[in-house]
C-alpha cells in the first residue's frame, strides 16, 4: 500500500541463474519486486513478512530450483535472554559511543567499509568497491533508514545499516575494524540493535537469511529464542 492508501501495483519477477554466494557449485536465483521506488516503509514491511530483502534498492528473496536452504530469520526480542558470551561482549564493548544517523556519505564510514571487505571479504568482488558502490549499497534506500554509527576514543569502530519497519528492524548490513585484538563487533551490533528494538516497542529483529549448512550464517542461531520463515509460517527453530 501507499499512504494514500491504495494498492500499488507491484510485479514479481524470477532472475536467471547466477553462482551462488553460499553454497559452492550451486546456482541461485531471485525473485525481485518492481517497481522498487513505489516500494515504501508500509509495503517493504510486508514484503519482508513474506521473506523478501532489501541490497540499496533492490528488494529480493530467495527463488532457487531446487534449493530451499535459505531461511528468513527474526528474534522476538521480549523473549531473547543473552547467553554468558553475550554478556561478556557487551561488557567488552561497552565503552563504545554510538550515534544515528542519515544515509549521508561520510568518509571515515568508506575508509572503514573499504578495509572490512579487503580483510573479510578478499576476492568476493565487494573488496573491488569504489565509492559509487558504496553509497548504491549503502545509502541509497526507499523506506525509513538510518546508521548507527559506534566510536571508541573518537575512532569510528562499527557502522551499521537498518531498517525500520511497522513491526520490527531490519539488520541490513554491518561492517566494522576487521583487525582489532580480542574484539567481537558483530555480536555487540545484534545485541544493541536487540536492545533498540525493545525501545523502540517493536517487537522482532529481523536477520536475512540463515542457511545451515554455511558456516558464515551459524552465528544467526546463537541468538535465542530465533524465528525462521518455514513453508510460509514464522516458526522457532
Amino acid at each position: 500500500m501507499n499512504p494514500r492508501g491504495h494498492a500499488i501495483p507491484l510485479q514479481f519477477y524470477a532472475t536467471a541463474p547466477y553462482p551462488c554466494s553460499y553454497l559452492p557449485d550451486e546456482l541461485a536465483r531471485s525473485q525481485v519486486a518492481v517497481p522498487s521506488e513505489l516500494i515504501d516503509t508500509r509495503t517493504y514491511s510486508q514484503l519482508v513478512q513474506l521473506g523478501f530483502r532489501r541490497s540499496g534498492q533492490f528488494v529480493y528473496r530467495p527463488h532457487c530450483d531446487a534449493c530451499q536452504a535459505c531461511v528468513p530469520v527474526r528474534i522476538p526480542v521480549d523473549a531473547f535472554e543473552p547467553n554468558r558470551t553475550q554478556r561478556r561482549v557487551q561488557k567488552r564493548h561497552g565503552v563504545l559511543k554510538t550515534r544515528l544517523l542519515a544515509l549521508n556519505y561520510d568518509d571515515a564510514h568508506f575508509q572503514l567499509y573499504q578495509r572490512y571487505q579487503a580483510v573479510r571479504h578478499s576476492g568476493g568482488g565487494m573488496d573491488q568497491d569504489g565509492r559509487e558502490q558504496y553509497e548504491s549499497f549503502i545509502l541509497k534506500s526507499n523506506v525509513a533508514s538510518f546508521m548507527a554509527e559506534f566510536r571508541e576514543n573518537g575512532i569510528v569502530r562499527m557502522v551499521s545499516l537498518i531498517d525500520q519497519l511497522d513491526d520490527g528492524l531490519s539488520s541490513v548490513y554491518t561492517f566494522y575494524e576487521p583487525e582489532v585484538e580480542g574484539a567481537s563487533f558483530g555480536v555487540f551490533n545484534i545485541l544493541w540493535q536487540i536492545g533498540l528494538a525493545k525501545q523502540l516497542g517493536l517487537p522482532y529483529l529481523y536477520l536475512g537469511y540463515w542457511i545451515g549448512e554455511c558456516r558464515k550464517m551459524a552465528y544467526k542461531t546463537q541468538y535465542k529464542p530465533i524465528e525462521g520463515l518455514i513453508d510460509g509460517q514464522w516458526r522457532a527453530l
